[in-house]
């Protein structure tokens, strides 16, 4: 079966110092991947390496063949200035739709069908008229999550999705995205600090490690030298 996506001897460098070398992987439709790592160890460099909006110092990042732009989506961390932003939520999720619009000036009445069962397989088409900027935080972040979702529905990205969520939350917001890892067959590529989490959740591991980087099936990182250090930790 060839690869989603694969990354071949990858090395990537920030401000002119290193920050991943030598890395090699690979993921296939319907995985679970989670990047898990230290502070400063390249999660957020390698994330934009592998949305190509960074290239890599050397080696190569490969798309598969049935992998296409806007079939990607892409969940970034909200800073303060967007949870405030003036929008109601139909338009915020529609607006995943742009580049599926191309050079048409208007959404179509398929970008616009596309945008409400996304809000309704999250769960949120109850909010579908309200403003974005007076939603709690869990549903700020399942209204972005139906915009990416809108954006691509093959892989989608997603970077620290449950900051700043209470527990219940973060647990309700885990949970929604392994379903539709495992009943949308969405392949998930996540970014963590949550390290006990991810092994709870995602089907292959990736930790990146300023010396020695891990990748591979969960079960096999919970064995691992890397894994049982740091759940003794």
């Amino acid at each position: 079966m060839e690869p989603l996506l694969s990354c071949e001897n990858v090395s990537f460098s920030y401000e002119n110092t290193a920050v991943i070398k030598n890395l090699s992987f690979h993921v296939n439709s319907g995985d679970y991947l989670c990047i898990v790592g230290e502070n400063g160890s390249g999660k957020s460099t390698l994330t934009k390496g592998l949305l190509g909006l960074k290239a890599p110092a050397e080696g190569k990042i490969i798309r598969g063949s049935d992998l296409h732009g806007n079939e990607i989506g892409y969940l970034p961390q909200q800073n303060p200035a967007q949870k405030d932003f003036p929008a109601s939520v139909f338009e915020v999720v529609l607006s995943g739709r742009l580049n599926s619009r191309r050079f048409r000036p208007f959404y179509s009445k398929e970008d616009k069908k596309i945008a409400r069962e996304n809000l309704k397989k999250l769960g949120i088409e109850d909010l579908i008229k309200r403003s974005y900027r007076d939603l709690s935080g869990g549903q700020q972040q399942r209204v972005l999550l139906a915009r990416a979702l809108c954006a691509g529905s093959k892989l989608l990205f997603l970077d620290e999705p449950v900051t700043g969520l209470d527990p219940i939350v973060t647990e309700e917001m885990y949970k929604l995205i392994l379903e539709l890892n495992r009943k949308e067959k969405i392949t998930i590529i996540m970014v963590s600090h949550d390290i006990k989490a991810s092994v709870l959740y995602a089907t292959h591991i990736l930790h990146l490690n300023f010396d020695k980087s891990f990748f591979g099936r969960t079960e096999d990182y919970i064995k691992s030298p890397m894994g049982k250090y740091f759940f003794s930790e």
